[in-house]
């Protein structure tokens, strides 16, 4: 083989493709201009930094499309994954990482790996097609050079939306006496993942109190000619709460399941929970406080959080712009760009939205690209897969007039009859995951796994 498979960014779906590319046998080159080039929300660079939440969401391959998306990416040796899984840290049923030695890994498994090579440096323009075969995996902070240059190509303007960050939280500043350890419902198996997250409770008044500050907070204001379209599993918490009062309290500060074990008997108005943040238990994340204020006034509102009065932050929350294409009207249904074929996308730059839709993305893209190189052709994804269900939705699945980015959901999967109400819903889970497995496995060439226990009634 004397052509080399180029990678363009080295993140989630980056790393992810050219680990499969490179365990096929396909020589890699993964291009990276960090740390020569760095961004707004990146702090290092390692390959695959995770720069908003820790988490990879609910591991639960049976009732959860996102769970049934880690299931096929574990089948199919991704790096990201084991990597993951690795460095899991108590989450209850979530799969959270540690997330600085998850990077670090990713980054020395790759810089080994014989069949890849790592260049430093920003790719301002779009390869030719005497470049080879090229993956573009560049993510939601693609530079503004590239950015152009694909918006060039494609005759359009880049499509943006807003995503923002939650602040970090040093464990040691929390009052313990106020909080507690618990997950929602005591989820997990044992001690640790029942008591993952930290609970700060607050009544009516201090719910009350707290709305109002964060609505009149110094916020970040916008360019000219930019637009505040965000992603609605990643809302600004000022977003949510001028919703409506009790927005908040009906989200990621609903007070069900949990019991202050402080004072039993006392019932909480809201709640706001955080995630630990790394192995060693030191930083946690405001789970669901993503955030557009002003350093200033974040520090000010969020110690007005019970139990937080003297937190100190590892780092606070932010916002950036976060680009993608309108990949129903680009891409063709192997990711390439119907324009310049040589040239695939991945990742969050397609329109999907999350690490492991994106690292699962870059999965796809890197084995049809070393398939290619190869001069192999693999059947085309099953769509009744995850993988082949969200491939499906940003390959022309989606209405391209009102494309926004999507995370993996059942709602993209063909329907299939259960009824029967709440006990029909799991039904209906478990056929679309036993029906996944066995379909993924065929596409890999692995015998189908027994199918999983019918739900209890």
């Amino acid at each position: 083989m004397t052509k080399s498979l180029h990678i363009i960014g080295g993140g989630m779906a980056g790393s992810e493709a050219a680990w499969q590319a490179a365990e096929l046998g396909v020589p890699v080159v993964l291009h990276e201009m960090r740390p020569t080039v760095g961004t707004f929300a990146h702090r290092t660079g390692n390959l695959a930094e995770m720069v908003c939440s820790n988490s990879f969401r609910s591991d639960d391959d049976e009732n959860n499309a996102v769970g049934l998306l880690h299931w096929e990416m574990r089948t199919a040796n991704g790096l990201i994954m084991t990597t993951a899984d690795a460095f899991a840290v108590p989450a209850g049923g979530a799969l959270a990482v540690d997330r600085d030695p998850f990077a670090e890994e990713v980054t020395r498994k790759l810089h080994a790996h014989p069949n890849v090579t790592i260049a430093e440096g920003e790719i301002s323009a779009l390869p030719g097609p005497g470049d080879g075969p090229v993956i573009i995996a560049t993510g939601p902070l693609t530079s503004g050079a590239l950015a152009e240059a694909i918006a060039a190509e494609t005759g359009q303007d880049s499509l943006a939306f807003f995503d923002a960050i939650a602040p970090i939280v040093y464990f040691d500043s929390v009052d313990m006496e106020t909080a507690w350890m618990q997950s929602r419902y005591d989820k997990g198996e044992t001690e640790a993942e029942q008591k993952a997250y930290l609970n700060c409770p607050m009544d009516k008044a201090q719910y009350e109190a707290f709305i109002d500050a964060l609505l009149a907070a110094e916020k970040t204001e916008f360019k000219a000619g930019e637009t505040a379209k965000y992603f609605d599993g990643c809302l600004p918490i000022e977003v949510m709460a001028e919703r409506g009062r009790e927005t908040l309290r009906h989200g990621p500060m609903k007070p069900v399941g949990l019991t202050n074990s402080h004072r039993p008997e006392d019932k909480a108005y809201a709640v706001v929970q955080l995630r630990r943040d790394n192995a060693l238990g030191t930083l946690y994340n405001i789970v669901g406080f993503q955030t557009k204020m002003k350093y200033g006034a974040q520090t000010e509102v969020f110690r007005m959080i019970p139990g937080l009065e003297n937190a100190r932050f590892a780092r606070l929350g932010g916002i950036h712009r976060n680009t993608f294409i309108n990949s129903p009207t680009l891409l063709d249904d192997q990711m390439r760009l119907k324009s310049k074929p040589h040239i695939r996308f991945a990742g969050q730059i397609t329109g999907v939205e999350g690490y492991v839709e994106s690292a699962a993305m870059g999965l796809i893209a890197g084995r049809l690209a070393a398939a290619e190189l190869r001069g192999e052709t693999l059947p085309p994804v099953p769509v009744d897969t995850a993988m082949g269900a969200l491939m499906s939705h940003i390959t022309g699945g989606a209405e391209a007039k009102t494309f926004q980015p999507m995370n993996v959901n059942f709602g993209l999967f063909r329907p299939v009859d259960a009824k029967g109400g709440r006990k029909g819903r799991k039904v209906r889970y478990k056929i679309y995951t036993d029906r996944a497995k066995a379909a993924w496995s065929d596409w890999l060439g692995l015998p189908a796994p027994a199918p999983a226990m019918e739900p209890a009634p």
